[in-house]
């Protein structure tokens, strides 16, 4: 589930006073963009307009020299001659130079380069500028239709057209142009647009051209012809009105089209350029805002983190500190970071947890050893019952005159008061305190030939160091409280159990046992303050196993897959461990298998 904390809230108040500004800015840039392609389509429009005009006032001013040219007296009387013979007169001769010379007066009137040619069929002669002679009439007649007729030459290396118009006297010759008195051609190229398409070209940033689907495209000298053509394909799929203002992508860029049809040529006068190149300076003031928007946030961002990490988190970590203090946990300490006040009050906490820390451990540890001096005291103490038991035992043997058994008890008798008045070290290995157990047991077999013991400790477990005399106690119990209050045959098992990175010591036996309540009440009382009348054996074990190999370590107690108690000696092995424990060499009673039966012989192996 999502957590408000303090982080959060700075961050949503600096994003919520963003988001207005944001919007703002986005509806601000959204219409002044709209506005200005608005503008922007409304100036191509004129300029393409008042563009289209121009050449449209060319065109129908030289569309009009046929019909100035026919009303003139010297064409009038050039149409009306006949001959009889193929070669003209002088008074023939000088009517065509006239005529010659009025087509180059009438040329010369356009600043665009045109030709102008007057076709007699009653002469079958053709006048222009340049000179006269004969024509066929069959060619000319199919030349002949109504309007402008575009042709196409190739002329280095690219596609020229050429305009033309024939103009027929009288009108009514159209359909059988060799009735015709006068046939008059104005026609001209396209290098005479290309020349206007260049000039309106201008800054550079335009790129205009004319094009007429199926007939071609007249291009301007400096035009990009493979994007044009690019644009083109694009425009026939998409089709063209009179008037058009479109987007058009091609590749990765977009640009801006405009389009006027023209109704004198039936020529689209398309010009497109850039989108990028106009949004250009939208673009880069909108990319500052956002930069500065960004910038503003990661600003914000960073305060809300300063005031996170300097101020809630030193808090949050002094209050969690101070509940695990109250939870009694005085191993709690807090990171030292920076040289700000709050270092200062987490190291002043350190410290003061630190002492209270020493001054619990040192009364726990002062606690403890006064019952480890009160528990060498009490081991020191010869066993009034069981030191009785013992030498009633080597009585009734002596008498029966059985040294053996004399032998062995006092053996096994004297090992074990050895073992236990005489320990001033921390820590043994384990083997010495099995080898310990295995005297205690035999004497305890002695006086009760029922009682039968199994012990199972590998290499592994027998190396390793434990404090001194934590076994015994166990073993002890098992055999007071659990075997000998009944009269069957008792078992006793002892074995080493590696279980992850604990190692298990177990003592199992058959005897009376305890239920489960009681085992549970019995397990409470390890961790509690030691009281008189529980008495100090396990309680002791416990602690100084914890003491020893930390709060994992210690007592537990189950019920026994033999029918009793089972009583679990564990503590860690893990590499730390072993170090600190220092671990030796197995004894020669390593990997001890021992059993023992009811008539006091040995069966011992070793693995």
């Amino acid at each position: 589930m999502f957590k408000f904390n303090f982080y959060t809230k700075i961050v949503s108040i600096v994003i919520v006073l963003l988001i207005p500004v944001l919007i703002l800015y986005v509806y601000s840039n959204q219409t002044t963009t709209s506005v200005l392609r608005e503008e922007l389509n409304q100036s191509n429009y004129n300029q393409l307009t008042f563009f289209q005009n121009q050449v449209n006032t060319n065109i129908e001013m030289i569309s009009s020299w046929p019909h100035l040219l026919i009303h003139d007296p010297d064409v009038a009387s050039f149409q009306a001659i006949f001959l009889k013979d193929k070669v003209l007169n002088l008074d023939g001769i000088n009517l065509v130079k006239r005529i010659q010379t009025k087509l180059g007066l009438q040329e010369s009137s356009s600043n665009w380069r045109t030709g102008l040619s007057i076709y007699s069929p009653s002469l079958g002669r053709i006048v222009s500028e340049n000179g006269a002679g004969l024509y066929d009439q069959k060619k000319l007649n199919q030349l002949i239709k109504d309007g402008w007729q575009v042709s196409k030459k190739r002329s280095y290396g690219k596609d020229q057209f050429i305009f033309s118009l024939y103009t027929l006297s009288p009108f009514s010759s159209l359909g059988n142009p060799e009735t015709a008195n006068t046939i008059i051609k104005v026609e001209f190229d396209s290098s005479n647009i290309q020349d206007m398409l260049d000039r309106f070209k201008g800054d550079g940033r335009k790129e205009p051209f004319y094009y007429k689907k199926g007939v071609g495209v007249i291009y301007n000298r400096t035009a990009n012809e493979e994007l044009s053509g690019k644009l083109i394909s694009k425009l026939e799929k998409m089709g063209l009105h009179e008037v058009d203002n479109l987007t058009v992508k091609i590749g990765e860029e977009s640009y801006l089209v405009h389009a006027v049809l023209s109704q004198t040529t039936g020529w689209y006068l398309i010009d497109y350029m850039p989108l990028s190149d106009m949004m250009s300076p939208i673009y880069s003031s909108n990319r500052l805002f956002y930069i500065t928007v960004v910038g503003s946030l990661l600003v914000g961002l960073i305060g809300a983190y300063l005031l996170h990490s300097q101020v809630q988190v030193p808090i949050l970590q002094l209050v969690r500190a101070f509940r695990r203090l109250k939870d009694g946990d005085y191993a709690v300490r807090l990171s030292l970071r920076g040289s700000h006040e709050f270092s200062f009050l987490s190291s002043q906490f350190n410290l003061m947890v630190e002492q209270i820390q020493e001054l619990f451990e040192k009364v726990y540890v002062e606690q403890l050893h006064v019952k480890e001096a009160r528990l060498k005291q009490l081991q020191s103490q010869i066993n009034p019952h069981f030191f009785y038991n013992c030498f009633s035992f080597i009585t009734s043997m002596a008498k029966l005159r059985n040294h053996e058994a004399v032998v062995a008890m006092a053996h096994n008798l004297s090992r074990y008061y050895r073992y236990t008045t005489r320990q001033e070290r921390d820590l043994v290995p384990l083997s010495e305190e099995v080898e310990f157990i295995q005297y205690y047991l035999n004497i305890q077999q002695m006086r009760m030939p029922r009682l039968t013991f199994l012990i199972h400790v590998s290499s592994q477990a027998s190396s390793m160091l434990v404090p001194p005399l934590v076994v015994q106690p166990l073993v002890e119990n098992a055999v007071l409280h659990g075997i000998e209050p009944q009269a069957e045959d008792g078992v006793i098992h002892i074995l080493t159990e590696r279980v992850g990175s604990y190692m298990h010591l177990i003592v199992d036996d058959n005897g009376l046992g305890l239920s489960r309540e009681a085992i549970t009440a019995l397990t409470s009382t390890l961790d509690k303050p030691v009281e008189e009348d529980h008495g100090y054996g396990l309680w002791n074990v416990h602690q100084r196993m914890r003491l020893h190999f930390g709060e994992d370590a210690g007592l537990e107690f189950s019920l026994s897959p033999l029918g009793g108690l089972r009583a679990v000696l564990k503590w860690s092995i893990s590499a730390e461990g072993e170090h600190a424990n220092g671990l030796i060499e197995p004894s020669p009673n390593s990997n001890i298998v021992k059993t023992e039966g009811p008539d006091g012989s040995d069966i011992t192996s070793r693995r």
